[in-house]
């Protein structure tokens, strides 16, 4: 079938979906945001939840899609520019990504111009922020008076029923029927980027790499489709939770409180776990906490 749809276009495991956007809970919120002149935004949010995908599908439904500039704190050669940002202006629209790992002072810097951006209102510069919880916070953090300057959104899981629809408009796109929908739906638990990872690993496990003619329904086993997928995640995740789960003592009897916040991280709602709610509901573990909060603290 000519230019029928590819499995990696419709069930995406990195960059923009082509087909399978669906608007997260807080997009509407975002929208204005970005309408509004001046007003720096901060997306933050644990990753894999789609808030890089968000705020490029709102750029392009306001009308940005030239003088667009988007960095990553990942990248020695785009953090040079962020610290030249505040003499750049007008400079457009400017993301910044993974904001979190950029250097103190220059997230310092990026306060103050965000600042100045709102209190001046022209529709020259924004920025926009993208990083991981509390990522407003640390903004604030170095100028008080951004509170109300700021419009910060955070992203958390998104109800079954979009995650639902993000398999929902993949079928169509493959005109296929994933036999295992509802389990892809329960176990992404809020996330677009495991929905997809899920379903694209069923249709490998169904040979299904574009379009199909007529309609076809997979048999894939979700067991396996899960084993593939925490496969690949275990390559990222596994090294850092192993690190973790030891914490920073050789005695095994040190490393309970380490354990027991893995545990209700994994039990937890959400994706995120704050560790002063933690100690509240577990006051037993209030010492041992109190010193794991103090150790990264001192760290960043």
């Amino acid at each position: 079938m000519p230019n029928a749809p590819e499995l990696q276009e419709v069930f995406t495991v990195s960059g923009i979906p082509k087909y399978t956007f669906v608007p997260p809970v807080e997009y509407t919120r975002l929208l204005v945001a970005l309408k509004t002149p001046g007003r720096g935004i901060v997306i933050e949010g644990p990753s894999g939840i789609g808030k890089t995908t968000a705020v490029i599908k709102a750029l392009e439904q306001v009308g940005v899609t030239e003088n667009l500039i988007k960095l990553s704190a990942r990248k020695p050669d785009d953090i040079a520019f962020v610290k030249e940002l505040p003499g750049m202006q007008p400079f457009g629209v400017v993301i910044i990504d993974d904001f979190h790992k950029l250097p103190t002072p220059t997230k310092a810097a990026i306060a103050d111009l965000m600042k100045v951006l709102a209190d001046e209102g022209g529709p020259g510069s924004k920025v926009i922020v993208i990083g991981i919880n509390k990522a407003g916070e640390s903004l604030i953090s170095f100028a008080d008076d951004l509170t109300n300057r700021l419009e910060i959104i955070p992203f958390e899981t998104n109800p079954d029923a979009k995650v639902a629809e993000v398999i929902r408009l993949g079928e169509e796109a493959l005109n296929v029927e994933l036999n295992i929908k509802e389990d892809i739906v329960t176990a992404a638990h809020g996330s677009f980027y495991l929905a997809q990872m899920l379903a694209f690993n069923t249709c490998i496990e169904a040979e299904i790499l574009h379009k199909q003619d007529a309609r076809v329904q997979t048999q894939s086993s979700f067991a396996t489709v899960k084993g593939r997928v925490f496969e690949t995640l275990s390559q990222r995740f596994y090294p850092r939770t192993r690190d973790f789960a030891k914490g920073t003592r050789f005695r095994r009897e040190g490393r309970a409180p380490y354990l027991h916040l893995l545990y209700w991280l994994g039990t937890s709602e959400e994706w995120t776990l704050s560790l002063d709610q933690c100690i509240m509901h577990h006051p037993e573990f209030r010492g041992s906490l109190i010193q794991i909060i103090e150790r990264i603290t001192s760290a960043n």
